[in-house]
């Protein structure tokens, strides 16, 4: 019972420390375009336009912080979820990449971070299933 009143103190931190990070980011986000974009060229609209990356900032350390909260397994089963997200990632991007020079689209480096939540969900989930 203790340690299950553990987890859902943890979790609980987690998704407020994540939350907040999350809403400063997209705050910073809807700024940064808005008022960064149409500013002068200069290290002042540079600064404005790279605000953004203070809330992602916070989200990589609520990220960190959970790890550390968390018990041994489940920080090994975060861990390797991550590493194999990454291994994904990595491949798709790489694979594109190629495509990219027969002739597909560009896309745009932020697809990456999509791909890589993508992918940390799809296997967090498969090895939460095969789990049980």
């Amino acid at each position: 019972m203790a340690s299950n009143t553990h987890e859902k103190r943890v979790g609980n931190l987690y998704l407020r420390e994540l939350g907040i990070a999350i809403l400063l980011y997209t705050v910073l986000l809807v700024l940064a375009i808005r008022f960064g974009k149409p500013m002068d060229e200069g290290v002042l609209r540079t600064a404005v336009l790279l605000s953004p990356m203070i809330g992602f900032g916070l989200m990589l350390r609520a990220i960190a912080r959970h790890l550390r909260r968390v018990d041994e397994y489940l920080r090994m089963f975060l861990l390797e979820s991550f590493a194999l997200a990454a291994a994904i990632t990595a491949g798709l991007t790489f694979t594109y990449g190629f495509l990219e020079t027969a002739g597909y689209p560009q896309l745009s480096m932020f697809t990456v971070w999509v791909v890589l939540c993508g992918a940390t969900t799809l296997v967090c989930l498969v090895r939460s299933l095969r789990n049980r």
